[in-house]
């Protein structure tokens, strides 16, 4: 299973859990917008691997831009 298939399950769970204790609209609010969050993540992670290839950034530039994603993603 992607990394992304399994955050987005994540999400939906974490949403049917909220939808217990709030309304429907604040819920699905969260999920689209916690899905919306890592799918920015994964182009940015899929820019960076494109950057480094092209030669664009060095391994170096890559693996401190890699972390930052890394620390702000539920996924990576």
């Amino acid at each position: 299973m992607s990394r992304l298939c399994a955050t987005f399950l994540l999400i939906v769970s974490f949403t049917f859990a909220l939808s217990a204790c709030s309304t429907r609209e604040v819920a699905t609010g969260a999920a689209v917008g916690g899905a919306g969050y890592e799918y920015s993540n994964k182009r940015a992670m899929d820019q960076l691997k494109e950057d480094l290839d092209a030669g664009r950034i060095t391994q170096e530039e890559y693996d401190r831009r890699k972390k930052e994603i890394e620390d702000r993603s539920l996924v990576y």
